[in-house]
Formats: C-alpha cells, structure tokens, sequence
C-alpha cells in the first residue's frame, strides 16, 4: 500500500531522473551534478532539472544540502518507489588494533539487502576491520560492520573515533575514577587510550557482518 501511494506521487520524467541519480551515485560514490542530470534527460536549462529535484525532494524521494556540490541523497522512500534496496557507503579499513590513516570515501558502495539496517541506510555506512583488538566484542580482523553517524554516546558503546589523523574502532568508557574517559580494547594484550582534545568520536557500531548475516557487537 505504501509504495502505491508514493508510485502516484512520483511521475514517469521524476522516476527517470530518480533512476538516473541511483546508477551513477552506485556507480561512482557520489552524486551527478547539474550538467550531468541535464545531459541524461536531454534539456537545455539547469531549471528544468533544478524543477524536478525540487519535486522530488518535496516528496522526501531525495536530500540535498545547497551548500555542498553533489549532496543529493536518495531517501528509503525514494529507494521504495524504485523497487530497490538501499545504498550504504563503504568507506574503506579501520583498525581494530593501533590507529590506521583516516578513511575517506572511495567511491565504492554496497547494496544492502532488505533489513533491520535499511532504516538506518542514510546516515550509515561500511568499514572494513583490520585489526585483532576487539576480538572480545566479536569483531575480527576481515570484518565488516556497519557504523551510525551520531553525535551522543554512552559509555559502553562501540565506536569509530578519530584520533588525529588516524581512525580506531574500540569501546568508549566514561566513568567517575581515573583516567575518567577514554577508548577500551577488547582484548587484554592491547592498552587503553586516554581520551584527549584532539579525539572525536565519528560514529558507533551497531552491527557486524558474519557469514553473510548481520550480527549485533557484545
């Protein structure tokens, strides 16, 4: 019933250009910019393609930031209108043992099947674990989890955080005794990393893929 009603609100020139956005955002990481939308439906002006993103971003098909060239997201409804499942970002490896270079997107993106992780498929993405630190959390070197962009945690979570210039997956701790705050190993032969003012916390890990099933972390 759902997608009946949004295929009503969606016309054929909108679904085209919906389409088009899927394709090239699966193909290339990011997403087509005017010039390139224009070419595919073959108009003259950025106006006509500005008039139909418009359209589908009123029906919350599509999120696109103004500030930022080629930001435009395709929403779970938009990904339900065209029959497919969602897109997650797959941003590369991060370590689950001492700190690795930062990750940035490379371009590369996974189609996740129908799940409990589609709800999430906008502000999530993939990493690949290189790494034996958090073995104990059930998260292994090879692994792929799936991490949540978020501002808040609690101790306890499990998160990716940035330590200058490097990346880490490993528990956050906060608690009333010394050293008060910092990233715990999940495994004894690996030490704590205090929590400092050039650390930022990106995300938590809310899943790991084992044997081709998504698994809660410990």
């Amino acid at each position: 019933m759902i997608i009946n009603s949004m295929k009503s609100i969606i016309t054929d020139r909108q679904k085209e250009l919906l389409q088009f956005i899927y394709e090239y955002v699966k193909d290339t990481g990011y997403s087509p910019n005017f010039e390139e939308m224009r070419e595919y439906l073959d108009v003259v002006s950025n106006q006509s393609v500005l008039g139909l993103l418009k359209k589908l971003e009123a029906n919350n098909f599509i999120r696109k930031d103004n500030s930022i060239a080629r930001s435009v997201k395709i929403s779970s409804d938009g990904f339900k209108v065209l029959g497919i499942s969602p897109l997650i970002a797959y941003l590369g490896t991060t370590s689950a043992g001492l700190p690795l270079e930062a990750v940035e997107i490379s371009g590369e993106w996974e189609i996740t099947p129908e799940s409990d992780v589609a709800q999430f498929s906008n502000n999530v993405f993939l990493l690949k674990i290189s790494g034996d630190s958090m073995i104990n959390a059930g998260i292994e070197d090879d692994d792929i989890v799936l991490v949540k962009e978020q501002k808040e945690f609690i101790s306890g979570d499990i998160v990716l955080a940035q330590v200058g210039d490097s990346s880490t997956i490993k528990r956050f701790i906060s608690e009333d005794k010394p050293p008060y705050i910092y990233l715990k190993p999940e495994n004894p032969k690996y030490q704590i990393i205090p929590f400092t003012d050039e650390m930022e916390l990106k995300g938590k890990v809310i899943s790991v893929l084992k044997n081709g099933q998504w698994k809660p972390v410990k």
